[in-house]
């Protein structure tokens, strides 16, 4: 399947929100794309400074929300707490790569606002308050 334009803009957008880090996307074959993002910050919480994170675009999309999003599997809080609500650890992506599962999903989605960077840095800034 042929990836629509409007999803080759949104990973444009991706690419020039994170311009300091690597967007790299695989096509689903099913008319969407899977995408990770390298090197995005976590918070001041976590024992590692940064992660990649990765998340399908799916077809439908801007309709369909990005979710869920996955970040590493190594994810440890500084404190030696565990996660809260929302994480878990699961096999994701196209080659069932290990990865912790952020559960963040858009319930009011407004498909002019809600882009698939949008929806990112909202998960970024989640993460960095927990």
């Amino acid at each position: 399947m042929t990836t629509s334009a409007v999803i080759l803009e949104a990973i444009d957008e991706l690419e020039q929100t994170f311009a300091d880090a690597i967007v790299t996307t695989e096509d689903d074959a099913a008319g969407g794309v899977w995408v990770s993002i390298s090197n995005v910050p976590v918070g001041p919480a976590y024992e590692q400074e940064s992660s990649w994170m990765a998340f399908q675009i799916t077809f439908p999309y801007p309709e369909a929300d990005v979710y869920p999003l996955f970040v590493r599997p190594d994810l440890r809080r500084k404190d030696g707490g565990a996660h809260g609500e929302g994480f878990q650890s699961v096999p994701w992506g196209p080659r069932g790569e290990n990865g912790t599962q952020l559960s963040r999903r858009s319930n009011r989605l407004d498909p002019a606002l809600d882009t698939a960077a949008t929806k990112v840095l909202k998960v970024l800034k989640w993460l960095g308050k927990q």
